[in-house]
Parts: structure tokens; sequence; C-alpha cells
């Protein structure tokens, strides 16, 4: 039997588009990582920002500092609280939960009644 030239061609273009096909779901059978792209734009003179970027390190808008969600620098930056101190905050709240009310911070080894009362201008509990 003698296959024309046409079905040669048409047999050739079969096998190259299952071929692809085969490679084509084997290579997406392994999980690749999602490509992110991140876009910078610079503002011209006199344009505004669409949205401001939010508030880093716990800091509320009434420039109180939310002991709930402060990472350990900013809590360093309370009268006070050393290294030590803002890891223990930390501790204690991943350990019992978020603090209710700023008295209960005193629940915290090595944060008293006289540490509470300097901190109480400057803390939020949220």
């Amino acid at each position: 039997m003698k296959i024309s030239k046409l079905e040669f061609v048409i047999l050739l273009l079969t096998a190259a588009f299952l071929a692809f096909a085969g490679g084509w779901f084997l290579r997406g059978s392994t999980a690749a990582e999602p490509i992110r792209v991140e876009v910078q734009r610079t503002l011209s003179p006199g344009e505004t920002p669409l949205a401001l970027p939010a508030p880093t390190g716990g800091g509320g808008p009434d420039g109180k500092i939310n002991i709930n969600t402060a990472d350990s620098e900013t809590l360093q930056t309370l009268p006070g609280i050393g290294e030590k101190r803002a890891e223990d905050i930390i501790a204690y709240r991943e350990a019992h939960g978020p603090f209710r009310i700023a008295e209960d911070l005193t629940r915290v080894k090595g944060i008293g009644e006289s540490i509470l009362a300097g901190l109480l201008e400057q803390i939020t509990v949220e």
C-alpha cells in the first residue's frame, strides 16, 4: 500500500501535533511557581496617589501603638520597653491571644503598674 504525498503530510502534522500536545500536558503536571510582577511608577508633579500605603508597625491613626499588632521594633519605641520586654509582649500575645484592654499588659512578666502608667497615653488595643 502506497500513501500519497498529501496523506504523508497529514500524518506528519498529526504526529507533530500529538508530540506538542503530549509535551504541553506533561509540562503542566509539574507545579511551577506563579510569576509575580510588581510595577512601580513615579508620580508626575501635581499628581496624587490613588491610595496611601498602609501604616506599618502597628501604629494607629491617632499615633498610638496597637499592642496587638505592633512588631518588636515598634514596641521598643515605648518608654520602659526594651528588646526583652518587647519579645515577652509578643510571646504573651501569641500564647494567650490579643490583649482586650491596655491593663492586660501587666500580665506580661516585667511590666508592672509603674511601667503601664507611662504607656497608657501611647498605646491602644484594637
